[in-house]
Parts: structure tokens; sequence; C-alpha cells
């Protein structure tokens, strides 16, 4: 984002509350671990300055929104890199991207990612549909295609975008974070109606009241999971936790098709919702439930990130484990975690884990995102337990979300 950004600071109760400041990045940053180079076009963004490895197609490829640049890496080392889109600060035909990135299922090679350009200008943040051309690091374009625009809550802090997923019948859903630190649980769940090719995409809001709203995962019965990172402000809220939320879901935006009722914006709401809180916060280590993802055996990993933790859990809500912490007797400083703080999370077809950390320090001012102190890690797995995790990128500025894509063969 362009527009300036507020400084937050948190209580020892609410430490949930920073989590997605990192949509409001407002600077760009060049990750290292491979070359970035210049700024490149993003409208029809990519080409980077990293040659194309010449890998065979099918190696996963792991993107990332940070500094609101789009950047793309190797899931294996070394990690090359390319920005694959610059932020519109940078570069006059560039994009804003930030949050959660979600690939569409149908192998059109399209993805959903946060982006919030112009917003000074009067533009509207929501989430860019984007096509990507190319198969391989260093030869990756993207151009928007369509942009999902809601309404927003009220709230204190700027809205912001960022959980996405599909439904098996091809609706898209979101969260946006809603109030941050204090306030009303404002934030959002929202099914998207296709066609998606416009700026005009139809729409209706399932949840208005999710307290710090965060990543969602799409389960295999259609149900959709949605991360709450700080405690809700009165009875009903859906706040602290990982919620699983029951279709069916509505299939227009009307009031045949269970979306008859309106929202304080006068936008369309679901006549009903039917959500469950699945894991609770606690020990060990769960105190701001933030990224979620499928390990791909049967359980589910989830991020806390203001504690620098990784959690799996089964999907009755039971702890199995964890696959990051910070070392003992680490404390939170003016410097973070050594092994950061994961906000964003993604695991690849061999099961590593990888995850954006915002870079949490604190300081005098309090506690928050810090000046460059972000990364972007891997933690792989030998005879099936973590190691400890990989840098593939710092001194980033704000990443938030990550994406995981496998090219097709051929």
């Amino acid at each position: 984002m362009i527009r300036p950004r507020r400084t937050r600071t948190l209580t020892a109760v609410a430490a949930a509350l920073l989590v997605s400041a990192a949509a409001c990045s407002s600077s760009g940053s060049t990750p290292p671990g491979g070359t970035a180079g210049p700024a490149t076009s993003a409208r029809t963004a990519g080409a980077g300055t990293t040659p194309a490895t010449g890998r065979a197609a099918g190696t996963a490829i792991v993107f990332n929104g940070q500094g609101n640049n789009l950047d793309a890496y190797e899931a294996q080392p070394p990690f090359r890199t390319q920005r694959v889109i610059t932020t519109a600060a940078k570069d006059p035909a560039g994009m804003d991207i930030n949050a959660q990135l979600c690939f569409f299922p149908d192998g059109s090679n399209r993805f959903v990612a946060g982006e919030d350009t112009n917003q000074t200008k009067g533009d509207r943040q929501g989430w860019g549909i984007f096509q990507l051309e190319g198969t391989a690091v260093g030869s990756l374009k993207a151009r928007e295609v369509a942009k999902l625009v809601p309404t927003f809550q009220g709230s204190e802090d700027n809205a912001e975008n960022y959980g996405c997923g599909f439904l098996k019948d091809g609706r898209i859903v979101t969260t946006d974070v809603g109030n941050q630190a204090l306030g009303p649980a404002d934030g959002q769940l929202i099914v998207w109606f296709p066609p998606f090719d416009s700026h005009t995409v139809k729409y209706c809001k399932i949840d208005v009241h999710i307290a710090t709203a965060q990543s969602i995962w799409v389960d295999p019965d259609d149900n959709v999971w949605v991360a709450a990172a700080r405690p809700g402000t009165v009875e009903g809220d859906t706040g602290s936790g990982v919620w699983k939320y029951a279709g069916p879901f509505p299939t227009a935006d009307t009031p045949g098709a269970g979306c008859g009722k309106k929202d304080s914006t006068g936008a369309p709401l679901a006549d009903s919702v039917t959500k469950t809180r699945v894991i609770v916060p606690g020990e060990p280590g769960l105190l701001s439930p933030a990224g979620i993802a499928p390990t791909g055996t049967g359980t589910l990993y989830v991020s806390s990130v203001a504690t620098g933790y990784i959690n799996e859990y089964r999907l009755d809500g039971s702890f199995v484990r964890t696959i990051l912490q910070p070392p003992a007797g680490e404390k939170l400083g003016e410097k973070p975690y050594s092994t950061g703080t994961p906000l964003g999370i993604g695991v690849a077809p061999d099961g590593s884990v990888f995850y954006a950390d915002i870079g949490i320090v604190s300081s005098a001012k309090g506690i928050g995102p810090g000046n460059g102190t972000g990364t972007v890690r891997r933690i792989a797995f030998k005879d099936g337990q973590p190691q400890p995790p990989e840098t593939l990128a710092s001194g980033l500025a704000f990443p938030d979300g990550i994406g995981i894509w496998t090219p097709p063969a051929g």
C-alpha cells in the first residue's frame, strides 16, 4: 500500500493485534538469496533478472508478497528468486501485492492475491485475479484480469485483505482482517461468484464479526477453515482460534440462493452461518493463530505469529506436535526471534513448510514488525522430523502471505 501505515502497539493480552500490519507495507525491498535485480514492469509484470534454471517443469515455486512486491522462489536450494510484480511506489506500471496467495485448482495458471494499488488516488483494496505466464523462476509474468472488491465494515483500522481459497465448484472465499488491535471484531468471510472477469464480481458475506481474520483453508468436504488471531469483544464474535464453517454456502447474491440479508454497509449477507471453533489457543505456544495449511497427511499446521510457533493439529483440534518455536530462553527484543515470527504458511508437494516471517520486534515504541526484519524460510523434514529452518531471503518489508504453485509438466 502506498498510504502511510499506522504504528501499532500491543498489550500482552492481545498479542495478535500486530498480525496484519504486514499488509500495510509502504516500501519495497530486494530479496537476497538470488538476484531480484532492477524493477520490472508489473501491470504485465515479470521477466525478472535471474535466468531460468532449465529445471524440469513441475518443480514447486513459492510466492510471497513483501514490501508490496510479489517475489517468487524455487522451492529447493539455492532458492533462486525473481521479482514477478514490483510495487507501484517503485514502478509507475506496478501494483501493490500482499496477503495469502491462492492458485486456481482448474489448471488455468491463475491466482488470487491481495491487491490494493492506488488507494491514495481513490482505488479500493481487494483481491486481484492474475494470469500467470511462464513455468520457471526467471521467466514468470503476471497480469491482472479481474478484481474482487467488497464493502468493508467501519473499522478503526484500515481494512486489509488477507485470506483466500476455493470451493469445489469454483466459488472463491476470502477473509479481510477488520480491526487489528482494539475495537469490535469486524473482519469478514466472503464468498464470490463467477464469472471472475471484471472489477464488479458479485459476492455474499458469510460472517462480518471475525476478530482479526487471517488465513483460509478449504478442506476436501468444502468446509472453510479460518484463523482468528485475537479475542472477540462480545458474545457471538468469531475470535481466538481456528474456526470451521460448514455449508451449504450461498450460490448467488440473492434471497433465493441463501443470501437474503444485508450488512451494515448494505451489502448482501447470508441468511445464516454454521461455524465451530475447532482449535482453541493455548499451550504450547498458540497465542495468535494466523497461518493455516494442510500437511498433506490429514492434519493441519497453524502458525502463531506473536509467539513464533508453528504447531500441527488433528482435524478434531487435538495437538500433535510443534515443528517451529524460538530457542529455549530466547526473548523477543529489538531483534526478532532467531527463528522468526511466522504469519503466512504453505506446504510444498514434498512436505516442506514455507513461512513468511513478518519480523516482529519489541522496543520502547511497542511490538510490531521491524524495519527490514522480515524473512522467508523453509522447514524441511528428515525421517519425518522437522529440521532447523533455512532462510530463502532476509531484509524484507512485511512479508505476510505464502502461495505455492507447481507448474504443469510437459
